[in-house]
């Protein structure tokens, strides 16, 4: 059983910034594309972003371009979420997931697409 581990969430500020970290003991992220989704109350999960590991290309969300980066450890076997300037409105539940390694770009904000999930963690910004 294959377990994604979000962790790095929090309480912050309007304008502050977090990092989130996932982890899969005992899976290659390196080989997969991995992708970060967010579901506030009472909204459909939507996706953030995601890195490719085909290619290492990255894909963001328009409302994320410019303040959110998706990066990858492959020492560390660990996906990384940079979220700067954070807004209230990025207040969610943030998951990471996996899915085939040579997604297209039509296909990876679809949380359809994806085959393993982590428990989420919770980000909260005020304002």
């Amino acid at each position: 059983q294959v377990q994604f581990v979000e962790s790095g969430g929090g309480l912050v500020q309007s304008g502050g910034s977090l990092r989130l970290s996932c982890v899969a003991p005992g899976f290659g992220l390196n080989y997969r594309t991995i992708a970060w989704f967010r579901q506030a109350p009472g909204k459909a999960r939507e996706g953030v972003a995601a890195i490719r590991s085909r290619d290492g290309t990255s894909f963001y969300t328009d409302s994320v371009k410019g303040r959110f980066t998706i990066s990858r450890d492959n020492a560390k076997n660990t996906v990384y979420l940079q979220m700067n300037s954070l807004k209230p409105e990025d207040t969610a539940v943030y998951y990471c997931a996996s899915g085939s390694p040579t997604m297209g770009a039509l296909f990876v904000y679809r949380p359809e697409n994806y085959s393993y999930w982590g428990q989420g963690t919770q980000v909260t910004v005020s304002s």
